[in-house]
C-alpha cells in the first residue's frame, strides 16, 4: 500500500479523529487508526468501540491499483509526527508486511502496524429514523446542555444528553442529578424520537460542528446514532440504553420570586465569592431584599466573602444556598446581557433563564449551608 499527501491536507483530518482515541486501551487495535486507500481517496477511521469518527479526503497524486489497501497505524504517533512537520511537507507512506514507512524530505519514520481485519466493523443502522438540522443550531443546543452531563455516574443514563423530538419541537436535556439544562427549538416535521447520546459523542461532535447553516443528517436505531456532517465526515456512537428521568416534572412550575440582573455582574460576584467558599461543596448563600442581592460564602477557616449587587426584585426577603459553581456554569452559557433567576421559597430549586427567552432553562437544586 502506498500514498502521498501534504501535511497541510492531512493534519486537519487527523485532528478530527484523534480525540476519539483513548491513550490507554484494553485492545491494542483501538489505539490505532484505520487507513484505507481506494479509488484515489484516503479513508481514515478512529474508534474507542463506543464512538467512531470516519473521514475521507481525495489524493491529488493518482495511484495505481497495486497501491490500494488498508492497514492500521498507531494513531497518536502518526498524528504527532504529522504535527511536527512543516506545513509545506509532503508525506509519503509505504506499507510493507507489518511496518509502515513515512518519508518527508530527509526525515524517515518507521511504525509498527496492526492488520485492518482486527479493526472494529462500522455500525450498521437497522430500521433507522432520520432527520436533518442546521449545524449551528445543533451546536448551540449542545453548548447549552452538555456542561450538565454527569461523568461516570452509576446511574448510567445520566452520562449522556437526552435528545427528544416531539410535538414539533426538539429538546436536548442534560442533568447530573443536582442541576439540569434544557434547550429547545421549533422543529417542523412529524418525527417523534427519544434517545440518550453518550457524553463523549456529544463532546467530540461539538468540536466538529460549525457555526454555519449547513445541515447535519442524524440517523439512529435502537442501538446506534450516526451524524453525517458532509460527504467526507461522519461520527457514530452507541446509544445509552436506559430511561432518562422525567425532566419536565423537575422544571419549577410557577416560581413567583423573580430576580432580573446583568448576567456579567452576577457572574463576577459569584466568581469572587466562590473563592472563599468550601473547597468541596462550593456553597454560596443568596439573600434577597428589595432590589438587592447579597451573595456570601465562608469556609472552615472562618474566612468570609460578601458581594452586594443591584438587581430588579420587589418580592419578600429570602435566603437560600446553592453550589456556586453550578450557578456560574449556567450563567456562563446565557447568551443575553440580562439573566432571570426565579425562586419559589428557601427550599426550592432555582430556574435560570435568558431575558425574554424560555427556549433555554437551567435548574439548580438548593443546598443546605
Amino acid at each position: 500500500m502506498y500514498f502521498e499527501i501534504t501535511r497541510k491536507e492531512l493534519l486537519p483530518t487527523l485532528k478530527m479523529i484523534i480525540g476519539v482515541v483513548e491513550q490507554r486501551q484494553t485492545l491494542p487495535i483501538l489505539a490505532n487508526t484505520l487507513i484505507r486507500v481506494k479509488d484515489d481517496v484516503l479513508y481514515l477511521t478512529a474508534t474507542d468501540a463506543e464512538v467512531e469518527v470516519a473521514c475521507n479526503l481525495p489524493l491529488e497524486s493518482a495511484i495505481n491499483i497495486d497501491s490500494e489497501g488498508e492497514i492500521t497505524l498507531p494513531a497518536r504517533k502518526f498524528f504527532d509526527i504529522c504535527k511536527s512537520l512543516s506545513d509545506s511537507a509532503t508525506i509519503q507512506v509505504t506499507v510493507e508486511d507489518t511496518q509502515a514507512t513515512l518519508k518527508t524530505g530527509k526525515s524517515k519514520f518507521k511504525l509498527q502496524t496492526l492488520p485492518a481485519i482486527d479493526f472494529p466493523d462500522r455500525p450498521q443502522l437497522n430500521e433507522k429514523t432520520s432527520f436533518a438540522i442546521s449545524q449551528s443550531k445543533l451546536k448551540n443546543l449542545f453548548y447549552k446542555t452538555s456542561f450538565c452531563i454527569a461523568v461516570n455516574d452509576v446511574r448510567y443514563y445520566l452520562n449522556g444528553v437526552l435528545l427528544e423530538v416531539v410535538d414539533g419541537k426538539i429538546f436536548l436535556v442534560g442533568t447530573d442529578g443536582h442541576r439540569m439544562a434544557v434547550a429547545q427549538l421549533d422543529f417542523p416535521g412529524e418525527t417523534n424520537a427519544k434517545v440518550i447520546i453518550p457524553r463523549k459523542a456529544v463532546l467530540e461532535l461539538s468540536k466538529l460542528l460549525t457555526d454555519c447553516d449547513d445541515e447535519i443528517n442524524i440517523s439512529f436505531d435502537d442501538n446506534h446514532i450516526m451524524f453525517k456532517l458532509n460527504d467526507s465526515l461522519e461520527i457514530s456512537s452507541k446509544l445509552i440504553d436506559g430511561d432518562f428521568p422525567d425532566w419536565q416534572t423537575v422544571v419549577p412550575a410557577n416560581p413567583d420570586k423573580i430576580i432580573v440582573a446583568e448576567a456579567n455582574t452576577v457572574k463576577q460576584a459569584l466568581t469572587r465569592a466562590s473563592i472563599l467558599s468550601n473547597e468541596k461543596y462550593k456553597g454560596v448563600r443568596l439573600a434577597l431584599s428589595n432590589n438587592q442581592l447579597n451573595i456570601s460564602a465562608k469556609n472552615s477557616y472562618q474566612e468570609e466573602a460578601e458581594e452586594i449587587i443591584e438587581v430588579e426584585y420587589s418580592g419578600e426577603e429570602l435566603e437560600i444556598g446553592f453550589n456556586g459553581t453550578y450557578l456560574l456554569d449556567a450563567i456562563n452559557v446565557v447568551s443575553t446581557s440580562m439573566v432571570q433567576i426565579a425562586l419559589s421559597d428557601g427550599n426550592s430549586s432555582c430556574l435560570i433563564t435568558e431575558e425574554d427567552n424560555e427556549d433555554t432553562k437551567f435548574i439548580v437544586m438548593p443546598m443546605r449551608l
